[in-house]
């Protein structure tokens, strides 16, 4: 599992015209899932990303309650060493990602997080106004 951690003053998702999620000062969470994730990769990943010591003050969410935007993201899997068509193979299939980033979302949920989400398999703008500018890439 693969995450890039993004602190932000505001972002937002919107899918079909529709605002689906929405934060303000938290962080926005592109997330990417490979073969051989499991439940527990996505709970680790929970931990770590809310623990995250990434926000002013060397701070978390945890400590401050800054809400999270979860967005799925499987070209955080793109392979572009050959070529330039990047090669979506170590990105997991849609019906094996999708749980695990369901399973994230209610670890994050679980630790008290407020956690905004976009749509699955649909098309998504996504929209920040990036902080520090400060951007962890985190691999599980």
């Amino acid at each position: 599992m693969r995450a890039v951690i993004q602190t932000v003053s505001r972002a937002s998702v919107t899918v079909d015209d529709s605002v689906v999620g929405e934060i303000a000062d938290g962080l926005l969470v592109l997330v990417g899932v490979t073969h051989d994730d499991s439940p527990e990769k996505a709970r680790t990943m929970a931990r770590k990303i809310h623990e995250l010591r990434i926000l002013d003050e060397e701070r978390s969410a945890a400590e401050t309650g800054a809400p999270l935007l979860v967005i799925s993201q499987f070209t955080l899997y793109g392979d572009v060493r050959k070529g330039r068509r990047p090669s979506w193979i170590a990105a997991a299939r849609p019906e094996q990602a999708e749980p695990l980033i369901d399973d994230l979302v209610v670890a994050l949920r679980d630790r008290g997080a407020h956690v905004e989400t976009g749509r699955f398999r649909m098309h998504m703008l996504v929209e920040s106004v990036n902080v520090g500018p400060r951007t962890i890439v985190l691999d599980i």
